[in-house]
């Protein structure tokens, strides 16, 4: 019988899916995250071209959020680097350009929702993208019943992975999560990990960007997620 290659890879595909794919092994401490979003709640009449992807950039304790489309410009992402004690977030969309400097252990802007947020780590595990993961449920003081789950791992080598979100009181990264914001939902499931060299600059803060208040930046935050 002729051997056909094309079949074997279908064979394989059938088997193991791409749902989740790991590029470059355990105990990396440079390289990217990417990530599905799913959307839910109010996110407004533009939900067909909000970001359909978060990339995760990280390198030691440096990491950056990137929450962007290339329709219209917009998105929001999260910079840290302790070293130069930048701690960002910066949105855009259209002609806004403007970020918010916090301090270091400073609570994040956009979050008001997830005030209150109560954490309790599970004993369950599951794999994600070839990474062990740990599990927590997460309570809000408005529905102590409900729970929400999240999933992290500690095989990825990043120092204080979420010193910048909501979760700052969980020591792993972060592999799937969620966000509120205002009236809107996302949902974050990791789908591909990349080990892969960093440039410095991608942790240097931003320039073209006007720097705001919180209380302004938490107003262009809803309003972006709102129209």
């Amino acid at each position: 019988m002729r051997f056909r290659p094309g079949l074997l890879i279908a064979v394989i595909i059938a088997i193991t899916g791409f749902s989740c794919k790991q590029k470059g092994g355990r105990e990396i401490n440079e390289g990217e995250i990417h990530y599905s979003i799913d959307y839910q709640g109010n996110v407004g009449s533009y939900k067909g071209i909000m970001p359909k992807t978060l990339i995760v950039s990280f390198k030691d304790d440096k990491i950056l959020f990137d929450i962007s489309s290339p329709i219209g410009n917009s998105g929001i992402f999260t910079l840290t680097n302790p070293e130069q004690g930048i701690y960002d977030t910066y949105i855009s969309l259209l002609s806004w350009r403007y970020y918010y400097a916090a301090k270091e252990g400073e609570k994040p802007p956009g979050f008001e929702s997830m005030e209150g947020m109560q954490v309790r780590k599970i004993s369950k595990t599951k794999e994600i993208c070839g990474f062990k993961c740990s599990g927590a449920e997460i309570s809000f003081p408005t529905d102590r019943d409900r729970t929400y789950e999240v999933w992290y791992t500690t095989e990825i080598d990043v120092k204080n992975p979420n010193i910048s979100n909501p979760f700052n009181e969980i020591d792993g990264v972060l592999m799937a999560f969620f966000f509120f914001m205002g009236d809107a939902q996302m949902y974050f499931n990791a789908e591909t990990v990349y080990r892969k060299e960093i440039p410095d600059k991608t942790f240097e803060r931003r320039d073209k960007f006007q720097r705001i208040s919180k209380a302004e930046i938490d107003k262009f935050i809803y309003k972006l997620i709102s129209l």
